[in-house]
């Protein structure tokens, strides 16, 4: 059954959830606050953590003496993906993509530059719930735009009397 029409006392336009937060952000409540932290704290414990993990891996590079020109390479893809991953992460936070087959073919890169994107998003928990800003301007514009037609149209044209509390004959 559509869940929309269950729901008979929500009217207009609905906030979309964000990841971690639902649709707490809207009036910060239901421990948004909470969240936040907790959010910013797990991933940067993500990224410290991942920082380790490929550690681990440069030196199993070191160790199968592979030369120090792949040691090279490893750090500056990690390096530049991880750079990309953080500004195409910061930028979906504050606008929805012009592109999106673009994102999606940037999609592999970013998953390589993944501390650049836990970066982002410990940074970005720090302001706000990540996407807020971007979700919020929607939210109000289209709740701003539903109040619209609604207030536009209120009741029957035809009904409607003129000053003297007659109606107006058709001709």
């Amino acid at each position: 059954m559509d869940p929309v029409s269950e729901n008979t006392e929500a009217s207009g336009p609905q906030p979309e959830p964000i990841r971690f937060f639902g649709t707490t952000w809207v009036d910060h409540d239901g421990g948004y606050g909470l969240r936040r932290v907790g959010v910013a704290a797990g991933s940067l414990a993500a990224a410290v953590a991942a920082c380790f993990v490929l550690r681990f891996a440069y030196q199993g590079l070191e160790i199968a003496e592979v030369g120090s020109f792949v040691g090279m390479l490893v750090i500056l893809m990690f390096g530049i993906c991880s750079a990309i991953a953080f500004r195409k992460t910061w930028e979906g936070f504050g606008s929805r993509p012009a592109d999106p087959g673009r994102e999606d073919n940037l999609r592999g890169l970013k998953s390589i530059g993944f501390i650049g994107s836990l970066l982002a998003y410990f940074f970005r928990s720090l302001l706000e719930a990540p996407g807020e800003k971007l979700r919020r301007t929607e939210y109000e514009t289209a709740a701003a735009q539903y109040a619209k037609r609604r207030s536009s149209r209120t009741g029957n044209p035809a009904a409607r009397r003129t000053a003297k509390g007659k109606r107006p004959r058709n001709r």
